[in-house]
């Protein structure tokens, strides 16, 4: 079972309408012939319902790839083009922290110098916070956004008086906790130190320097040439968060202070460009885009980020730690997502205009597209002790899955297939449409874990989308047997059996 409780039973619903949504919108015309990345990130959109979408690729130096699909705005059927601007969000903390560091170059800025040094009137609990600590999220600071409370320019001066008043979170450095106020104290520095407004320095020191004009900083109540409109498919009922069947509308406002945490608004094709500059020495030295590129380490000497995938946080970019195609990887609003893999010379852009797209989530897919060892089919992403059984299985089929792991098992002891990361790789295998291998590999949960209650429900699950109540329902009361509080089992169990008694 995966986190979504209704998984199973809305799946077909839910690809039923986003075909219907995407068959009856309208699409840009005039774009190149259609290749298979296109065809990739059509399906994307259907699956998560996004109305619009730019795409750039960097390769050696070169944009190689720019895609524009689907709609900037929906009430009015206007096509996403290669100018269409998007806003950034929390991707404009990477471009901070480019600026941070050509302070640093310049000699004005020490990252490892308490704040307090350049800033003065900050709270005494304030004063030990390093630069490269706001940078990194690893402050301890109270939040000025606390749950992403609604912070405007008519209620900035009191939010700002209220934040100081409240203590640290944690010992600086103890913990990796995201929050604005990082950012904010990061704008005031920039202020300070370059002797003129962030967004300035921003515009004069990467911007003209690049030649990004589809680039400024803003919020919805700026008027933008060319500004994709913003929409979700969350609400909010009696405080409780919903998720609608319809796309509504969603206003972003970013505060002038607050612009340095998200302020900015651009093109895939701009950004690109950017990645270019900076990769190429044209925007820092390069010791120090190594600097930037380096993951802030807590004072127990490990690394922390948002998720299993950004596993850590640099100078203003989240970064993916692992043994092949490391990342740099800003993210923002759940709607955009820039990676940059410095080992590949190669970088990725993808904005939509989706709150909730997170394409953070498929970006390593697209790479897949031009470098062969990174497609799923070749089990990139996949846990070591995996890669190699699904190898084995693409030889002697995934009908020998128990025997397989048997095999390994006895031929290493210490071989070792981890629960929910066989779950995962099941799933991934449905996302690939294969689902004949997806069904051998929750059996061999099953077999590996027969006391846990999760690997029913996904067998359940699997079973009932290829229509076997019979079987589906057999899983489900076992499921349902070992965690009575299966909501899922047991309202499949009650419609399956409401539907045979009639």
């Amino acid at each position: 079972m995966k986190t979504s409780t209704f998984r199973g039973l809305s799946y077909r619903l839910t690809t039923l309408l986003c075909v219907l949504l995407w068959s009856f919108g309208p699409i840009a015309a005039a774009q190149a012939p259609a290749d298979a990345l296109d065809t990739f990130l059509k399906a994307k959109m259907q699956e998560r319902r996004i109305p619009g979408l730019q795409l750039a690729v960097v390769r050696q130096g070169k944009v190689v790839k720019l895609g524009q699909y689907g709609l900037a705005n929906l009430q009015d059927s206007v096509p996403v083009t290669r100018q269409s601007r998007f806003f950034l969000n929390s991707i404009t903390k990477a471009f901070v922290g480019v600026a941070v560091m050509q302070l640093v170059e310049a000699g004005k800025l020490d990252l490892a110098a308490p704040a307090s040094r350049y800033l003065t009137g900050l709270p005494a609990a304030w004063h030990p916070v390093t630069v490269r600590q706001l940078l990194t999220h690893t402050s301890g600071l109270p939040d000025i956004m606390p749950e992403d409370e609604m912070v405007t320019e008519g209620n900035f001066g009191a939010a700002w008086a209220k934040v100081q008043t409240q203590p640290l979170a944690f010992a600086p450095g103890a913990q990796f906790a995201y929050n604005q106020t990082n950012y904010l104290l990061l704008g005031q520095l920039i202020d300070q130190l370059s002797g003129q407004p962030f967004a300035r320095f921003i515009q004069e020191r990467q911007l003209n320097v690049v030649g990004m004009p589809r680039t400024t900083s803003g919020d919805a109540h700026d008027v933008l040439p060319n500004a994709a409109r913003g929409y979700t498919y969350a609400h909010y009922v009696d405080g409780q968060r919903r998720r609608s069947s319809q796309p509504r509308n969603l206003f972003e406002v970013f505060p002038p202070m607050l612009r340095t945490a998200a302020g900015m608004s651009s093109s895939a094709e701009d950004v690109a460009h950017w990645l270019v500059a900076l990769q190429q020495g044209k925007l820092l030295q390069p010791n120090s885009l190594v600097e930037l590129r380096t993951p802030g380490v807590l004072t127990n000497g490990t690394q922390r980020g948002f998720s299993k995938l950004l596993n850590g946080y640099a100078l203003g970019w989240p970064t993916i730690n692992r043994s092949e195609h490391p990342a740099m990887a800003a993210v923002g609003g759940g709607r955009s997502a820039v990676f940059l893999y410095p080992q590949d010379d190669m970088a990725i852009v993808v904005l939509t205009n989706l709150q909730g797209a997170n394409p953070e989530s498929f970006v390593d897919e697209i790479a897949g597209f031009y470098l062969p060892d990174m497609r799923a089919a070749a089990g990139f992403g996949l846990p070591p002790a995996i890669r190699t059984l699904q190898a084995d299985l693409r030889q002697r089929g995934f009908d020998k899955a128990v025997e397989a792991a048997k095999q390994a098992k006895k031929n290493d002891p210490s071989f070792h297939l981890a629960e929910d990361e066989v779950n995962a790789w099941g799933y991934t295998l449905l996302q690939q449409k294969q689902m004949k291998d997806a069904l051998q590999v929750f059996k061999l949960n099953v077999s590996l874990y027969p006391g846990s209650a999760n690997t029913y429900d996904s067998l359940a699950e699997l079973y009932a989308e290829l229509g076997d109540t019979a079987l589906a329902r057999k899983n489900y009361q076992r499921a349902l047997a070992l965690n009575p509080k299966n909501t899922t089992a047991a309202q499949y169990l009650q419609i399956t059996g409401s539907k045979a008694k009639n």
